[in-house]
């Protein structure tokens, strides 16, 4: 039971994420009865390319929801560590847990391919199985935000993990459906693009990756020192704002929405969601409880994860984007990381809501690809390295 909980029992670490890469003894091993598991959309580009992008966002969240959700209603409190990647999501779970993680996984990929036609590779590797081969998995708690702790990753664990994973994916033919296992509560997409406070401001989407693992933290810590050189800090370079929060009510989104989070169209659920939203905007601007949600929605917004590698979205103007990417190109040049970045007008939001009082979590991106934009560029510096 105590491996169970050996998540939900680590401290949060309060000081900068500077602060924290700033010595080994904050991160701990990842127990090696543990299990990554991770989902992830196939062809996910070319998905966005087709105009997709707001779907492939969707189905990422719906992952993690759907997991999330299974995991309140088990017994335990149990908490686990996972990370949104624009188009796929990780998870760190425990031995008793995992056959449950991946039925859901499997199920959910089921509905999401008879609903909106993407395939969702699902897989887990034992943590156990990356020991043996020498492959670090540390982890560490970090209290981000006030009101938002994230799992914070140093090793290549969850990256080989991925790898080996989509590399063995073979589609299934006929898998059947069992729509108890669905539980999408919560799900909310409804949010318009969100603006920088500033109109000469951009939004930036960043996936890093060190080039050694045993280097990771000295490099992490040398490119978030840079960042807040040029961006200010953390806080200061978000860009989810509550006074650039705007409800969409185009009735387009509440029916993707609705596409995704239930098994058949349900009239009743579409007209409530889009009269809900299109009265929400009176709510959030007029009432102290709307206003306050909107607070906190800024400080539960993930807009940063370190899973071996740095992926974040970040505002900035374009003259610092120019000299923080010529300070990548220099450690780039000196073999100390591999980098991809898209820079765009505004960043999308897809949400869990249980409660907007005390219950909400909010995934970022952004537009234009966001996330699978930076990650084409990535792809294609790792492909010409290994020419």
């Amino acid at each position: 039971m105590a491996d169970k909980q050996f998540y939900k029992n680590l401290r949060p670490f309060k000081g900068t994420l500077i602060d924290l890469l700033d010595s080994e003894t904050y991160f701990v091993d990842v127990p090696n009865t543990w299990y990554v598991v991770v989902v992830d959309i196939l062809n996910s580009t070319n998905a966005i390319n087709n105009g997709n992008h707001h779907q492939v966002n969707l189905t990422a969240t719906g992952a993690i929801i759907s997991v999330l959700n299974t995991l309140r209603k088990a017994k335990g409190g149990n908490e686990i560590p996972y990370f949104f990647g624009g188009d796929g999501a990780t998870f760190i779970v425990p031995s008793p847990l995992l056959r449950k993680t991946i039925s859901v996984l499997d199920n959910y990929s089921v509905h999401i391919k008879s609903k909106i036609d993407l395939v969702l590779r699902v897989g887990e590797i034992p943590v156990s199985h990356l020991i043996a081969k020498n492959i670090q998995l540390k982890i560490a708690k970090h209290r981000l935000t006030e009101k938002l702790s994230i799992p914070v990753v140093l090793g290549n664990g969850l990256k080989v993990a991925e790898d080996m994973i989509k590399s063995s994916f073979k589609e299934k033919e006929t898998t059947s459906f069992d729509e108890t296992l669905l539980n999408l509560e919560g799900m909310e997409c409804r949010w318009d693009q969100i603006l920088p406070d500033q109109q000469q401001t951009k939004v930036v989407c960043l996936l890093l990756d060190a080039t050694s693992e045993d280097n990771q933290r000295i490099v992490y810590k040398d490119v978030l020192a840079q960042m807040d050189k040029e961006f200010g800090n953390f806080e200061n370079r978000q860009p989810i704002k509550s006074n650039n929060l705007k409800l969409d009510p185009n009735p387009t989104k509440v029916w993707e929405e609705m596409k995704i989070k239930l098994t058949s169209t349900s009239w009743i659920y579409f007209f409530k969601s889009w009269l809900k939203t299109n009265f929400g905007r009176i709510y959030l601007n007029l009432t102290s409880s709307g206003k306050q949600y909107l607070n906190q929605i800024e400080q539960l917004s993930h807009t940063f994860m370190l899973d071996g590698m740095i992926n974040t979205v970040f505002t900035a103007e374009q003259h610092n984007i120019d000299r923080f990417i010529k300070f990548l190109d220099g450690m780039e040049k000196e073999n100390k990381l591999i980098y991809g970045i898209h820079v765009t007008h505004a960043s999308v939001m897809s949400c869990y809501v249980l409660d907007r009082k005390t219950s909400h979590s909010h995934f970022v991106d952004g537009t234009e690809g966001g996330y699978t934009s930076a990650a084409k560029m990535f792809k294609n510096k790792k492909k010409a390295l290994s020419v």
